[in-house]
């Protein structure tokens, strides 16, 4: 999966880049005219005067924007008309810093209604009404500014979004707004305006971009830790709203998930393509911190085996996190027999000059492991054939195992490589991998510039244990949730159910040559333990997701947009579930906090085979 860095710097660039592309014009440019803002606004998602000119729109300006590609400023009309539909709120691009207009100024300007789609027309973004090419007359200063709207646990509905209308390819663009049925159109029926939540948890991490996410909902699907979990589609957590910084973000709190903000946080509310609806706060609360602590797992028996994956997110040598993703696996991990690594870089990183190999990369995590008190791994994997696996350009990203050879051994077949499908063969009544290691089908569409599975065969007590590590397709080019279109797209998932269709066939195989047959499928599957993907990969009982023995409180492994959910698994044969004593653990060690190491939370099984 891509960096968030590097999609997020690819995003903001289409975003600067596009604007002018990016805009919904309903009606042809007509004569000026004199408007208030909720007549702007209108009741449904679009402007009624989108692409005509507007001229004296009056309002009190409530915030000022001077960075970024969208800078400008909002207005806010004090006088509200008695429609909850229609926002009373609207911000005024200006393209470069704004000038001669300051917080408490009545104003009135005259410009051409625009609806700017952030990402895109493409990205399925609502849109956000503004007015553009802004002549601006300030009348006086100094003013109150407009009472902020509170959005309170009461105040937000908890149905998400109307279903979208299908003779508009499910656009909810023309639909009217509902506010007090559906949070999308809550949300949507104050953009622009100045609103206000106070006391607020945190549910996803400040992030590099000052950026962080709260719920006014705190009974809503809480997590062990304070988070919001996503468990099904129909159930999308409505009381999630992010937040940023009006003004500098040299102060802004840097927290961990169950936080909270005490007090008022309060200013306009926007919408952007890194989540939607977005609080830009000028009053930000005061961040309490709740505590949390990276959790750590039980060392496993001697006579139970211990498998591990962990996301390490983009590792190459350059990287400077090799200390800590060592004590994470060895203090609490408590250095697992065998570990999946997902998104192990070649030796270079993301210089683009035909390196593939990762014996580096994977020599200074395990000589870490080892400073760190942990055992000296052994390793094994398969270099990718040059950017045919996806991920960051140039960084050749691979699954690898590391197991440890006093606990552990790898049964070496040799004939493996990028292009060279593992197969399962019967000797002596048991199956065997007739590479191993070696991949899954390589050569199969499904894995088109996409990791391939890594399968291994190890022993431990003299029994045969067959490990398939796998990282599926991102959810890379999906629609957000707060998307136009309800329900979203998610295009993504197509490529997933192939590959958890192949994979599942190889399983298949294995119990099909040996029906008891221990089989751990595990790694970054990108995709909740209640989707498709997840059934299809678990088919007719050969697996079974064990993140699903956990309480729903914690089931998760990574949090977006405030959704603590599932994407790491370790999915399970009948003989490891029925015949064997197992315990599952969702180590959460990256995804709640602040200064993570990597997104990705690691998970563990012990069980005795």
């Amino acid at each position: 999966m891509p960096s968030k860095s590097s999609a997020r710097l690819a995003a903001l660039t289409v975003a600067a880049a596009c604007s002018a592309a990016s805009t919904i014009v309903l009606t042809s440019p007509a004569h000026a005219e004199s408007v208030r803002i909720h007549d702007i606004q209108g009741s449904t998602r679009i402007s009624p005067y989108a692409g005509q000119q507007v001229t004296d729109v009056a309002g009190i300006v409530t915030g000022i924007r001077t960075y970024g590609s969208s800078r400008g400023f909002w207005i806010q009309d004090p006088d509200a008309d008695a429609d909850p539909a229609t926002s009373e709120g609207v911000f005024v691009f200006t393209s470069s810093a704004p000038k001669g207009v300051a917080v408490g100024d009545a104003v009135t300007v005259s410009g051409t209604v625009t609806e700017y789609v952030p990402g895109g027309a493409t990205s399925g973004n609502q849109s956000v009404t503004e007015i553009t090419k802004p002549t601006t007359t300030v009348v006086s200063s100094g003013n109150a500014l407009p009472a902020a709207t509170a959005i309170t646990s009461r105040s937000v509905p908890a149905a998400y979004a109307p279903a979208g209308d299908t003779t508009a390819g499910g656009s909810v663009n023309a639909l009217p707004l509902k506010p007090s049925k559906y949070a999308l159109d809550h949300y949507e029926a104050l953009e622009g305006m100045s609103v206000r939540v106070t006391d607020t948890r945190v549910v996803g991490a400040t992030d590099p971009y000052t950026e962080l996410w709260v719920t006014v909902k705190p009974h809503e699907n809480r997590s062990r830790h304070g988070g919001t979990v996503y468990g099904s589609y129909d159930d999308q957590n409505t009381g999630r709203l992010q937040i940023q910084s009006l003004g500098s973000t040299a102060d802004f709190p840097k927290a961990n998930v169950g936080d909270t903000l005490t007090g008022s946080t309060a200013g306009p509310l926007d919408y952007n393509q890194f989540g939607g609806y977005t609080l830009v706060a000028s009053e930000l609360g005061t961040l309490k911190s709740a505590g949390l602590e990276r959790e750590t797992t039980r060392k496993q028996r001697s006579s139970e085996l211990a498998v591990a994956t962990y996301n390490v997110e983009n590792l190459d040598p350059a990287d400077g996190t090799f200390d800590a993703h060592a004590a994470a696996i060895v203090n609490n991990l408590k250095s697992p027999d065998i570990v999946s690594l997902e998104e192990i870089q070649d030796n270079n990183g993301a210089k683009n000059d035909g390196t593939v190999a990762a014996d580096q990369t994977l020599t200074k995590l395990i000589d870490a492991i080892v400073a760190a008190g942990g055992p000296k791994y052994d390793w094994r994997a398969i270099d990718p054939a040059d950017g045919s696996d996806g991920g960051e350009p140039g960084g050749n990203i691979r699954q690898a195992f590391l197991f440890n050879p006093e606990r552990v051994s790898f049964a070496d077949r040799a004939g493996g490589d990028a292009t060279t499908a593992t197969g399962v063969t019967k000797i002596r009544g048991k199956a065997h991998l007739t590479l191993s290691p070696g991949r899954i089908a390589p050569a199969d569409e499904a894995w088109k510039n996409s990791r391939k599975p890594l399968a291994g065969e190890f022993v431990f007590r003299g029994r045969s244990v067959f490990v398939i590590a796998n990282h599926f397709n991102s959810k890379g080019g999906d629609q957000g949730l707060t998307a136009q279109y309800q329900p979203p797209s998610r295009s993504s998932e197509t490529q997933r159910h192939q590959q958890a269709t192949l994979v599942n066939a190889f399983v298949k195989d294995i119990l099909d040559t040996q029906k008891n047959a221990d089989v751990i499928t595990l790694g970054d599957i990108n995709d909740f333990e209640f989707s498709k993907t997840a059934q299809l990969l678990e088919g007719r009982g050969e697996l079974w997701s064990a993140i699903k023995s956990l309480p729903r409180s914690e089931r998760y492994s990574y949090v977006y947009q405030g959704n603590s959910q599932v994407l790491d698994q370790i999915l399970i044969s009948p003989s490891i579930r029925r015949d064997c004593d197992f315990e599952y653990d969702s180590v959460h060690v990256n995804a709640e906090f602040h200064d993570q190491i990597s997104d990705h939370d690691p998970q563990i099984l012990r069980f005795r085979p």
